[in-house]
């Protein structure tokens, strides 16, 4: 299956997450630091990042920009508990794919990725 990033600085999200996708066979890492994920990102293979948009240095917007300089192809999903249109707008302009509302909802968490990683 895909090989999956997640970043969250709340360490509890990013490993719910990893439970949720790892009974559909995926491998998870999860993370709670921006920079340790755009490192681990630039030296592993990575077939999707769920990328939190509140965190605790940069946003994940600016994680996003950042990914996409290194890992253009990666498929991305924005995590919030805060939607805008303003962040949702930002975020799909970057190339998100797909933008998923806290909390976490574990069917559309897992439909979600499906269809990303999918198309």
């Amino acid at each position: 299956m895909a090989k999956i990033i997640v970043l969250d600085d709340v360490s509890d999200a990013g490993l719910l997450i990893k439970r949720i996708l790892e009974r559909k066979g995926h491998d998870v890492t999860p993370f709670t630091e921006e920079d340790e994920t755009l490192a681990y990102a630039r030296s592993n293979e990575v077939d999707l990042a769920i990328l939190d948009i509140k965190l605790k240095r940069m946003t994940g917007v600016e994680v996003l920009e950042e990914l996409r300089k290194t890992s253009p192809k990666v498929k991305v999903i924005m995590l919030t508990g805060y939607p805008t249109l303003e962040t949702a707008r930002e975020s799909l302009k970057l190339g998100a794919s797909e933008y998923c509302v806290k909390p976490i909802d574990k069917d559309e968490l897992e439909s979600k990725v499906a269809e990303v990683l999918a198309n």
